[in-house]
């Protein structure tokens, strides 16, 4: 009985892909389209690249095929140093330490009255007598009029200290560039 042969397998060091972003390696991530086309792209580091056949390579058991392109991931506090942020550039809070099964840091500070963690990719507005920082939807404003707001004072502050609401929500516009995240989507 003859064997059937098996596709021979090479480990590549590189493998272009298609558009801009050009040659992928181990160790680059890159944006993976969803197996669901309903979802967004999900990021992923490439662990080893692997030709099966003179035509056929795959990235880690995905097809090559499914790579939208590369994407940088940074710490957090890169990121939040970066002059100009990609629609490519995406950060990471915690390192997973795989030996403790622990992350780095253990916790983190939250703001608002949702109690999230700061995204630098989302607008925040500050109460200028707590200090506070809140989400323009989680004190039931616009994005628009955050941006317009010249002084901003929380419920909790106004309650306490008898600010006027209107005074709060004053309308002269401060500079976009104070206001706006840094992220820039092609």
């Amino acid at each position: 009985m003859a064997k059937t042969r098996q596709p021979q397998k090479r480990v590549l060091e590189s493998f272009t892909i298609k558009g801009p972003d050009g040659v992928i390696k181990p160790g680059d991530t890159v944006l993976m389209m969803a197996p669901d086309s309903s979802k967004k792209p999900y990021v992923a580091r490439v662990e080893e690249i692997e030709a099966t056949g003179p035509q056929a390579s795959q990235v880690k058991i995905k097809s090559a095929d499914t790579i939208e392109g590369k994407c940088y991931v940074h710490t957090f506090r890169d990121y939040t140093k970066l002059r100009s942020v990609s629609a490519e550039d995406f950060f990471c809070r915690f390192e997973y330490k795989s030996a403790t099964g622990s992350f780095v840091p253990d916790r983190i500070a939250v703001f608002c009255k949702c109690e999230m963690p700061y995204n630098p990719d989302n607008l925040m507005i500050q109460c200028e007598d707590c200090s506070d920082w809140f989400h323009p939807s989680c004190v039931e404003i616009t994005i628009k009029e955050a941006k317009k707001l010249e002084h901003f004072y929380c419920k909790s502050c106004i309650a306490e200290n008898g600010k006027d609401l209107q005074k709060s929500n004053g309308a002269t516009a401060q500079s976009e560039e104070k206001v706006q995240s840094k992220r820039r989507r092609r």
